[in-house]
């Protein structure tokens, strides 16, 4: 069975990037203060990312 775990941007990968599986990065925004250079992921999946109408509406709405 494929594990899967849900880790923000900011976290530092496990030991090295091998170890720390594939990273799929899912938003449409490049994550503030991240150097292109330094921040590890395998894929950018921004088609699959909510829309800016929608987190705009989450971002106003959130309580």
């Amino acid at each position: 069975m494929t594990k899967i775990q849900l880790k923000r941007v900011y976290s530092d990968p496990e030991g090295t990037t091998a170890n720390d599986g594939y990273r799929i990065y899912i938003d449409r925004l490049w994550p503030r203060g991240e150097s292109k250079n330094t921040f590890h992921y395998d894929l950018w999946a921004k088609d699959i990312a909510p829309s800016t109408e929608l987190r705009e509406w989450f971002h106003q709405h959130h309580f």
